[in-house]
């Protein structure tokens, strides 16, 4: 590289933190249902060709953006363009007078009315579930309760065993062993700010965190690269707060008590028993994700009474499910094939 293109490619680098960070995709979408801060959105199919239609669960740590991130690189307008119907409950973000919702609350009030208006919106009588990240722990959960009919669930790096936790495994000890607690800190604060949610997330995936950037400058020069880096960087900062029942429940009940994969986590007065899933079962996990590792979601695969059930590891980091505006190979045969095709 000359001393004029390693001049423009500084230039570029620093450039890019004084603009506007791009918006989203906006796939076509529309508001059929409202609770509190949470929305259902539906994103119709461009030609249905599948009756059976996906249900989306995002996690509760950061916005839901990533999944229509922007055109040629997003979740939902891959599976419209692929002839799906697509809902995704956006939980919205939670203030300090929700302080006290649980993960129950967001199961049931959110996820399971969902569903059913899902079902009822849609005309048919079962559905795809695809949970992300925690929205993936609370899809199994979901699941294990749901009366309503899943045909397919999908749950891409969700943590589902927390005794297997490599990356902080001394903390979790600590914790499990009461030797640390946040028990006090989380009934003086409430609402975790979104600023906190963020500062640990960093720490876990430290310094893997430094990488984008070190990737940034190097390809400063190449406008596409950095079009998508600023996208994808917006999500990264979009961190909402954190209920304090939920994240006292996260600590007490699966840090602690690692309940789901025990057997006795209790949603809603029903034992969530990940034996009773029985629909069709494709996990994803990845090889390099220090966020959720992939030990925390393989047990799932030996706990479910699914017949058919896939595991699938990528060699990547935190997964997307997007592959040049295309749904990869594994999900876009998957899916289909297990979907009740219109013709």
């Amino acid at each position: 590289m000359g001393l004029v293109e390693e001049k423009q490619r500084w230039e570029r680098f620093l450039n890019v933190w004084r603009e506007e960070p791009p918006k989203g995709a906006e796939t076509e979408r529309v508001a059929i249902w409202k609770l509190n801060k949470a929305t259902l959105w539906y994103y119709p199919a461009v030609n249905k060709r599948y009756a059976t239609p996906i249900y989306l669960i995002y996690s509760l740590i950061n916005k839901a953006t990533i999944l229509d991130l922007y055109s040629g690189s997003s979740v939902i307008e891959a599976l419209v363009n692929e002839g799906f119907d697509v809902y995704l409950i956006d939980f919205g973000i939670p203030g300090y007078e929700d302080k006290d919702l649980t993960m129950d609350d967001y199961i049931v009030k959110y996820i399971q009315n969902g569903a059913k208006r899902v079902l009822r919106h849609s005309g048919e009588d079962e559905l795809t579930v695809i949970g992300f990240c925690l929205g993936g722990t609370l899809a199994a959960m979901y699941a294990s309760i749901a009366e309503e009919p899943i045909k397919n669930l999908i749950l891409d790096v969700a943590p589902i065993d927390f005794s297997v936790w490599p990356t902080f495994s001394e903390w979790i000890q600590a914790l499990r062993a009461e030797e640390l607690g946040f028990d006090r800190l989380i009934e003086t604060v409430g609402l975790i700010p979104s600023r906190h949610m963020e500062a640990g997330v960093r720490i876990i995936t430290s310094p893997m965190y430094l990488s984008p950037f070190l990737s940034l400058l190097n390809k400063a020069n190449n406008e596409p690269y950095v079009g998508k880096w600023r996208a994808f960087r917006r999500w990264t900062k979009e961190h909402i707060p954190m209920p304090g029942g939920v994240l006292n429940q996260l600590l007490t009940d699966f840090v602690r008590g690692n309940k789901l994969v025990e057997g006795t986590m209790i949603v809603d007065g029903k034992r969530a028993d990940l034996s009773n899933i029985e629909a069709n079962l494709l996990v994803i996990a990845s090889t390099y994700d220090r966020l959720v590792p992939k030990e925390t979601t393989m047990k799932i695969m030996d706990l479910v009474s699914s017949e058919d059930k896939t595991y699938h590891e990528l060699p990547g980091g935190h997964a997307t499910l997007t592959n040049n505006g295309k749904l990869p190979d594994y999900l876009q045969n998957w899916v289909p094939e297990r979907s009740n095709p219109l013709y």
